[in-house]
Protein backbone atom coordinates (compact mmCIF):
# COMPACT_ATOMS: atom_id res chain seq x y z
CA UNK A 1 0.00 0.00 0.00
CA UNK A 2 1.11 3.53 -0.81
CA UNK A 3 0.57 6.32 1.73
CA UNK A 4 0.28 9.78 0.20
CA UNK A 5 1.08 12.39 2.87
CA UNK A 6 0.82 16.17 2.69
CA UNK A 7 0.62 19.20 4.96
CA UNK A 8 -1.23 22.50 5.00
CA UNK A 9 0.47 25.74 5.91
CA UNK A 10 -0.76 27.71 8.90
CA UNK A 11 -3.67 30.01 7.87
CA UNK A 12 -1.76 32.99 9.23
CA UNK A 13 1.03 32.39 6.72
CA UNK A 14 -1.19 32.28 3.65
CA UNK A 15 -1.97 35.06 1.21
CA UNK A 16 -5.48 33.64 0.73
CA UNK A 17 -6.40 30.55 2.75
CA UNK A 18 -9.54 30.01 0.71
CA UNK A 19 -7.27 29.62 -2.31
CA UNK A 20 -5.04 27.20 -0.36
CA UNK A 21 -8.11 25.01 0.18
CA UNK A 22 -9.16 25.32 -3.46
CA UNK A 23 -5.71 24.18 -4.59
CA UNK A 24 -5.82 21.29 -2.12
CA UNK A 25 -9.21 20.23 -3.43
CA UNK A 26 -7.88 20.07 -7.00
CA UNK A 27 -4.81 18.16 -5.83
CA UNK A 28 -6.88 15.62 -3.90
CA UNK A 29 -8.98 15.05 -7.00
CA UNK A 30 -5.77 14.09 -8.77
CA UNK A 31 -4.38 11.88 -6.01
CA UNK A 32 -7.69 10.12 -5.32
CA UNK A 33 -8.26 9.06 -8.94
CA UNK A 34 -5.79 6.17 -8.49
CA UNK A 35 -6.56 3.12 -10.62
CA UNK A 36 -5.78 0.88 -7.61
CA UNK A 37 -7.41 1.00 -4.18
CA UNK A 38 -4.10 0.20 -2.48
CA UNK A 39 -3.50 3.69 -1.11
CA UNK A 40 -4.36 6.08 1.69
CA UNK A 41 -4.15 9.89 1.80
CA UNK A 42 -3.16 11.73 4.98
CA UNK A 43 -3.37 15.51 5.45
CA UNK A 44 -1.90 17.30 8.48
CA UNK A 45 -2.81 20.89 9.27
CA UNK A 46 -4.09 23.44 11.75
CA UNK A 47 -7.51 23.80 10.15
CA UNK A 48 -9.67 21.08 8.66
CA UNK A 49 -10.56 21.74 5.00
CA UNK A 50 -14.06 23.13 4.55
CA UNK A 51 -15.05 20.60 1.90
CA UNK A 52 -15.80 16.89 1.86
CA UNK A 53 -12.64 14.84 1.61
CA UNK A 54 -12.35 12.00 -0.91
CA UNK A 55 -12.54 8.36 0.16
CA UNK A 56 -9.42 6.98 1.87
CA UNK A 57 -8.46 10.51 2.92
CA UNK A 58 -7.81 11.34 6.57
CA UNK A 59 -7.20 14.71 8.18
CA UNK A 60 -4.99 14.93 11.29
CA UNK A 61 -5.33 18.23 13.19
CA UNK A 62 -2.41 19.85 15.00
CA UNK A 63 -2.13 22.98 17.12
CA UNK A 64 1.34 24.00 16.01
CA UNK A 65 2.02 27.76 16.14
CA UNK A 66 2.57 29.71 12.90
CA UNK A 67 6.17 29.33 11.74
CA UNK A 68 6.53 33.00 10.84
CA UNK A 69 4.91 36.42 11.36
CA UNK A 70 1.69 37.20 9.47
CA UNK A 71 1.79 37.14 5.68
CA UNK A 72 3.72 40.04 4.24
CA UNK A 73 6.59 39.97 6.71
CA UNK A 74 9.87 38.64 5.32
CA UNK A 75 11.32 35.63 7.07
CA UNK A 76 13.90 32.89 6.61
CA UNK A 77 13.19 29.52 4.98
CA UNK A 78 14.08 27.42 8.03
CA UNK A 79 10.87 28.04 10.02
CA UNK A 80 8.81 26.72 7.11
CA UNK A 81 11.03 23.62 6.82
CA UNK A 82 10.51 23.09 10.55
CA UNK A 83 6.73 23.49 10.27
CA UNK A 84 6.39 21.25 7.22
CA UNK A 85 8.80 18.63 8.57
CA UNK A 86 7.11 18.30 11.95
CA UNK A 87 3.68 18.08 10.34
CA UNK A 88 4.94 15.36 8.01
CA UNK A 89 6.28 13.59 11.10
CA UNK A 90 2.73 13.55 12.48
CA UNK A 91 1.52 12.25 9.11
CA UNK A 92 4.04 9.39 9.20
CA UNK A 93 2.98 8.51 12.74
CA UNK A 94 -0.65 8.40 11.57
CA UNK A 95 0.30 6.31 8.52
CA UNK A 96 1.56 3.46 10.72
CA UNK A 97 -1.98 2.26 11.34
CA UNK A 98 -2.45 1.53 7.60
CA UNK A 99 0.79 -0.51 7.27
CA UNK A 100 1.98 1.11 4.02
CA UNK A 101 4.92 -0.39 2.15
CA UNK A 102 5.87 3.01 0.71
CA UNK A 103 5.27 6.71 1.27
CA UNK A 104 4.92 9.55 -1.21
CA UNK A 105 5.14 13.01 0.32
CA UNK A 106 3.36 15.49 -1.93
CA UNK A 107 2.82 19.23 -1.93
CA UNK A 108 -0.80 20.27 -1.46
CA UNK A 109 -1.03 22.00 -4.85
CA UNK A 110 0.69 19.46 -7.12
CA UNK A 111 -0.69 16.56 -9.18
CA UNK A 112 0.29 12.88 -9.45
CA UNK A 113 -0.21 10.13 -11.99
CA UNK A 114 -3.26 7.92 -11.54
CA UNK A 115 -1.25 4.66 -11.79
CA UNK A 116 1.16 5.26 -8.89
CA UNK A 117 -0.68 3.19 -6.28
CA UNK A 118 -0.98 0.22 -8.64
CA UNK A 119 2.66 0.51 -9.69
CA UNK A 120 3.86 0.46 -6.08
CA UNK A 121 1.44 -2.32 -5.06
CA UNK A 122 3.07 -4.61 -7.62
CA UNK A 123 6.54 -3.89 -6.12
CA UNK A 124 6.08 -3.99 -2.32
CA UNK A 125 9.73 -4.73 -1.55
CA UNK A 126 11.29 -2.13 -3.84
CA UNK A 127 13.99 0.17 -2.41
CA UNK A 128 12.24 3.30 -3.66
CA UNK A 129 12.08 5.71 -6.59
CA UNK A 130 12.95 9.28 -7.44
CA UNK A 131 11.02 11.15 -10.14
CA UNK A 132 13.74 12.90 -12.14
CA UNK A 133 11.51 13.90 -15.05
CA UNK A 134 8.06 15.39 -14.64
CA UNK A 135 5.93 18.32 -15.74
CA UNK A 136 5.50 21.95 -14.73
CA UNK A 137 1.96 23.29 -15.02
CA UNK A 138 0.39 26.72 -14.62
CA UNK A 139 -3.34 26.86 -13.96
CA UNK A 140 -3.33 30.59 -14.68
CA UNK A 141 -2.00 29.83 -18.19
CA UNK A 142 -3.75 26.45 -18.53
CA UNK A 143 -0.47 25.22 -20.01
CA UNK A 144 2.47 22.98 -19.16
CA UNK A 145 6.07 22.12 -20.08
CA UNK A 146 8.48 19.25 -19.46
CA UNK A 147 10.44 19.59 -16.24
CA UNK A 148 13.75 17.74 -16.11
CA UNK A 149 15.72 17.66 -12.87
CA UNK A 150 12.26 17.39 -11.33
CA UNK A 151 13.41 16.18 -7.90
CA UNK A 152 15.66 19.24 -7.54
CA UNK A 153 12.73 21.53 -8.20
CA UNK A 154 9.63 19.90 -6.73
CA UNK A 155 9.12 17.98 -3.49
CA UNK A 156 6.45 15.73 -5.01
CA UNK A 157 9.17 13.50 -6.38
CA UNK A 158 9.99 10.61 -4.04
CA UNK A 159 8.36 7.26 -3.31
CA UNK A 160 10.22 5.82 -0.34
CA UNK A 161 9.85 2.62 1.73
CA UNK A 162 7.99 3.44 4.92
CA UNK A 163 10.75 1.93 7.03
CA UNK A 164 13.28 4.46 5.71
CA UNK A 165 11.68 7.16 7.86
CA UNK A 166 12.32 5.17 11.06
CA UNK A 167 9.20 6.50 12.74
CA UNK A 168 9.84 6.64 16.52
CA UNK A 169 7.57 4.07 18.16
CA UNK A 170 7.09 6.20 21.26
CA UNK A 171 5.53 9.14 19.41
CA UNK A 172 1.79 9.65 18.87
CA UNK A 173 -0.13 12.15 16.76
CA UNK A 174 -0.50 14.34 19.86
CA UNK A 175 3.28 14.83 20.12
CA UNK A 176 4.63 18.38 20.25
CA UNK A 177 6.73 19.87 17.48
CA UNK A 178 9.85 19.60 19.61
CA UNK A 179 9.14 15.95 20.38
CA UNK A 180 8.63 15.21 16.68
CA UNK A 181 11.82 17.09 15.71
CA UNK A 182 13.87 15.31 18.34
CA UNK A 183 12.45 11.93 17.39
CA UNK A 184 13.12 12.23 13.65
CA UNK A 185 16.48 14.00 13.93
CA UNK A 186 18.18 14.95 10.65
CA UNK A 187 15.45 13.21 8.66
CA UNK A 188 13.27 16.22 9.43
CA UNK A 189 15.35 18.72 7.46
CA UNK A 190 16.73 16.47 4.69
CA UNK A 191 13.99 14.12 3.53
CA UNK A 192 10.84 15.53 5.13
CA UNK A 193 10.77 19.32 5.34
CA UNK A 194 13.12 19.64 2.34
CA UNK A 195 14.05 17.46 -0.64
CA UNK A 196 17.05 18.84 -2.57
CA UNK A 197 19.60 16.58 -0.86
CA UNK A 198 17.35 13.57 -0.36
CA UNK A 199 18.97 11.37 -3.04
CA UNK A 200 22.41 11.90 -1.51
CA UNK A 201 21.06 11.32 2.01
CA UNK A 202 19.63 7.94 0.99
CA UNK A 203 22.79 6.97 -0.91
CA UNK A 204 24.93 7.66 2.12
CA UNK A 205 22.78 5.19 4.02
CA UNK A 206 23.02 2.47 1.39
CA UNK A 207 19.68 3.07 -0.31
CA UNK A 208 19.85 3.53 -4.07
CA UNK A 209 16.68 5.08 -5.44
CA UNK A 210 15.67 3.96 -8.91
CA UNK A 211 14.67 6.60 -11.42
CA UNK A 212 10.91 6.37 -11.94
CA UNK A 213 10.19 5.05 -15.47
CA UNK A 214 7.85 7.84 -16.60
CA UNK A 215 6.85 11.41 -15.83
CA UNK A 216 4.66 10.71 -12.83
CA UNK A 217 4.11 14.10 -11.16
CA UNK A 218 3.23 17.70 -11.99
CA UNK A 219 4.72 20.75 -10.29
CA UNK A 220 2.00 23.41 -10.04
CA UNK A 221 3.30 26.99 -10.26
CA UNK A 222 1.81 30.49 -10.54
CA UNK A 223 -0.59 29.69 -7.71
CA UNK A 224 0.07 32.77 -5.59
CA UNK A 225 0.84 30.46 -2.68
CA UNK A 226 4.21 28.96 -3.75
CA UNK A 227 7.02 29.58 -1.27
CA UNK A 228 9.42 29.24 -4.20
CA UNK A 229 7.72 31.91 -6.31
CA UNK A 230 8.28 29.75 -9.42
CA UNK A 231 6.50 30.76 -12.61
CA UNK A 232 5.91 29.17 -16.01
CA UNK A 233 7.57 31.39 -18.61
CA UNK A 234 7.91 31.18 -22.37
CA UNK A 235 6.13 29.01 -24.91
CA UNK A 236 4.22 26.08 -23.37
CA UNK A 237 1.88 23.23 -24.32
CA UNK A 238 -1.86 23.96 -23.95
CA UNK A 239 -3.53 21.61 -21.48
CA UNK A 240 -4.57 18.47 -23.35
CA UNK A 241 -6.52 15.24 -22.72
CA UNK A 242 -3.37 13.39 -21.64
CA UNK A 243 -2.89 15.70 -18.67
CA UNK A 244 -6.58 15.59 -17.82
CA UNK A 245 -6.87 11.79 -17.94
CA UNK A 246 -3.53 10.83 -16.36
CA UNK A 247 -3.32 13.61 -13.74
CA UNK A 248 -6.92 14.77 -13.29
CA UNK A 249 -6.19 18.40 -14.18
CA UNK A 250 -9.30 20.30 -15.25
CA UNK A 251 -9.09 23.02 -17.90
CA UNK A 252 -9.13 26.56 -16.51
CA UNK A 253 -9.54 28.48 -19.78
CA UNK A 254 -11.32 28.35 -23.12
CA UNK A 255 -9.49 27.18 -26.26
CA UNK A 256 -8.61 30.58 -27.72
CA UNK A 257 -7.61 31.99 -24.33
CA UNK A 258 -5.42 28.95 -23.70
CA UNK A 259 -3.71 29.26 -27.09
CA UNK A 260 -3.06 32.94 -26.44
CA UNK A 261 -1.60 32.15 -23.03
CA UNK A 262 0.47 29.19 -24.24
CA UNK A 263 1.84 30.51 -27.53
CA UNK A 264 0.97 34.18 -27.84
CA UNK A 265 -1.00 36.16 -30.47
CA UNK A 266 0.44 34.27 -33.47
CA UNK A 267 -1.19 31.03 -32.39
CA UNK A 268 -4.51 32.76 -31.81
CA UNK A 269 -4.37 34.35 -35.25
CA UNK A 270 -3.59 31.00 -36.86
CA UNK A 271 -6.45 29.40 -34.91
CA UNK A 272 -8.80 32.16 -36.04
CA UNK A 273 -7.60 31.68 -39.60
CA UNK A 274 -8.36 27.95 -39.42
CA UNK A 275 -11.82 28.75 -38.12
CA UNK A 276 -12.41 31.23 -40.94
CA UNK A 277 -11.26 28.75 -43.58
CA UNK A 278 -13.57 26.07 -42.18
CA UNK A 279 -16.47 28.55 -42.26
CA UNK A 280 -15.76 29.45 -45.90
CA UNK A 281 -15.68 25.78 -46.88
CA UNK A 282 -18.96 25.20 -45.10
CA UNK A 283 -20.62 28.11 -46.92
CA UNK A 284 -19.32 26.88 -50.26
CA UNK A 285 -20.75 23.42 -49.58
CA UNK A 286 -24.15 24.91 -48.79
CA UNK A 287 -24.10 27.05 -51.93
CA UNK A 288 -23.05 24.06 -54.00
CA UNK A 289 -25.98 22.00 -52.68
CA UNK A 290 -28.46 24.75 -53.52
CA UNK A 291 -27.12 25.28 -57.06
Amino acid sequence: MLAFITTLRHPQNSVDYGRVEMLLRETLHSVAQQTSDEYVIIIVGNQRPRFELPERTHFVPVEFPPPAPPTGAKTAREPFVWDKGTKLGIGLIEAQKYSPTHVMIFDADDFVHRDLAGFVHERPHHSGWVIREGWMYSRSRNSYVRQDGFNRTCGTSFIIPFGAYEVPVELTVSASQHEVAEGFGDRLSTIMGAHRDAVKWHQERGRELETFPYRAAVYHVDTGENHSGKSLAGVAHPLDPMMTVEFGIASSRGRVSTLWSAFGPVAVAESAGDLARRSVRKVRRLVSRQA
